[in-house]
């Protein structure tokens, strides 16, 4: 062998070592196999609501009331074009994924929604008009299907399993680029918002934009995690906190809107809050952990169970409950008539409550009439509210009456100085007993007229006025 030769082998083998290397400790994975083989399935979804048209008299003039026109107008108001009066079409665009090949797709409740025509778009360029089976509000999904046969699908996986610092990929169309890919890592697990509190979302860094809703979460076998759903931003932008629906959560929901289209959850009947640390250790507890139940609704589950105020709900049916956002998503995921344990922390002392769960309705528009885990009563004055329960009470310095503040989603109240954890003591000079009495004064306060609330903070009571008018 050649001295020559023997340098250029060595030289390759340093190179490749070198190449090794450096793929080692950069820690990037190559995603191209991964993309080949579920891109296919990957589809995208326009979605149009039909608009409305002027009607035109005999003169052929645009006329959206159906009323003469008078002739001043139609000498100096005629202006060609779209007709005057007329409401355009509204389109919109998401993304979404095959989960049969028989043309059953995912996507996202709020991709669909109020959609006359839905409309799937293939890797292919195939296009198909979609009938939608059903959708859900409440975990934000929704389940299609389209006349066709012999399609790509994709396999389900399990978030569970995910860890953090996990690598995922986000297939779908921002902005309408179809086929877009983005990857990231998993941030955190079991995540809550507001209006899905039913759902345990997984955080990523993962790139998500407008479009990319609906489409699939996927983990480094090509297998769905979850649905990407939405991001936290404050300019409607990607800014590194990306959300999807954890792919049981929503196989749940499927699975339930196709064969009766709806989803049915269960009803435990608790309002619960988050035990503080000083809470827990005036509950007798280790820690700040569970799920502080500071009201039971009448007649409920929990009553019936023997659940009270002041109760801390450490475990449901067997999973654990690190904080009260916990308890919703474990609560409805099963369906009414379902009887789980619920461990609970009483005064230091752990008792077991076997629940038979009543079932959670809602309206067409996913707006709760019942609740399981909620944090109080929404009202005009765009506050919720909290009975306050004996322990409570104590630790807030024996308050006389009263209502605590457990969300404000009215700007104007927030900007006035109200916080969460304030006890409201009168609205307007009315004292406020309860909940009850709360939403009573608040029915019958007078509209764009400024409200003066009684408060205390920290043993101190000062008033807050300010205007629910300003909220619109």
């Amino acid at each position: 062998m050649t001295r020559r030769l023997i340098i250029s082998i060595f030289a390759t083998l340093l190179m490749l070592t070198a190449e090794a290397g450096f793929a080692r400790v950069a820690g990037l994975p190559d995603f191209t196999e991964l993309v080949e083989k579920t891109g296919p399935a990957v589809v995208n979804i326009q979605i149009t609501q039909f608009g409305e048209r002027a009607q035109q008299n005999q003169d052929g003039m645009q006329n959206p009331h159906g009323e003469d026109i008078p002739e001043f107008f139609r000498r100096f108001f005629d202006v060609p074009g779209a007709p005057q009066g007329s409401i355009p079409d509204r389109r919109g665009a998401g993304s979404g994924f095959i989960l049969e090949s028989n043309g059953y797709i995912i996507t996202n409740h709020h991709v669909v929604e109020d959609a006359d025509q839905i409309i799937v778009r293939m890797a292919d360029r195939r296009e198909f008009e979609a009938e939608l089976i059903g959708s859900d509000p409440l975990s934000d999904i929704a389940l299609l299907k389209i006349d066709a046969k012999n399609l790509p699908t994709l396999k389900l996986g399990d978030s569970k399993v995910l860890k953090r610092g996990e690598w995922v990929v986000a297939i779908g169309s921002p902005f309408n680029f179809d086929q877009s890919v983005t990857a990231g890592i998993v941030s955190a697990k079991g995540r809550s918002n507001n209006r899905q509190q039913y759902v345990p979302f997984i955080q990523t860094d993962v790139a998500i934009n407008q479009g990319n809703s609906g489409g699939p979460l996927l983990n480094m076998e090509g297998e769905v995690v979850g649905i990407n759903s939405w991001i936290l931003s404050s300019g409607g932008g990607y800014m590194g906190l990306s959300f999807s629906i954890p792919i049981e959560t929503a196989n749940r929901a499927v699975k339930q809107l196709r064969e009766h289209g709806k989803v049915s959850r269960g009803l435990m009947g608790v309002q619960v809050g988050t035990v503080t640390r000083e809470m827990a250790e005036a509950f007798g507890l280790e820690r700040p952990v569970g799920a502080l139940v500071n009201d039971v609704t009448a007649g409920s589950a929990a009553e019936r169970a023997g659940i009270e105020p002041g109760d801390v709900i450490l475990e449901f049916d067997g999973e654990l409950i690190e904080s009260s956002g916990d308890l919703p998503p474990v609560v409805g995921a099963n369906p009414p008539g379902t009887e789980a344990e619920v461990l609970v922390s009483r005064n230091g002392k752990k008792k077991t409550f076997v629940v038979v769960l009543d079932a959670l309705e809602a309206d067409e528009d996913g707006n709760l009439l019942g609740s399981s885990g909620t944090n109080g009563h929404s009202n005009a004055l765009g506050l919720l509210v909290e009975s306050i329960d004996e322990n409570g009470r104590r630790a807030l310095g024996n308050p006389e009456g009263g209502v605590v503040v457990s969300r404000i989603e009215s700007d104007a109240a927030f900007r006035a100085g109200l916080r969460v954890g304030d006890v409201i003591l009168t609205i307007n000079n009315m004292p406020v007993e309860d909940t009850g009495s709360f939403d009573e004064i608040v029915e019958d306060l007078p509209e764009d007229k400024a409200v003066a609330l009684r408060v205390m903070r920290d043993g101190v009571t000062r008033y807050i006025a300010f205007s629910p008018a300003v909220e619109e």
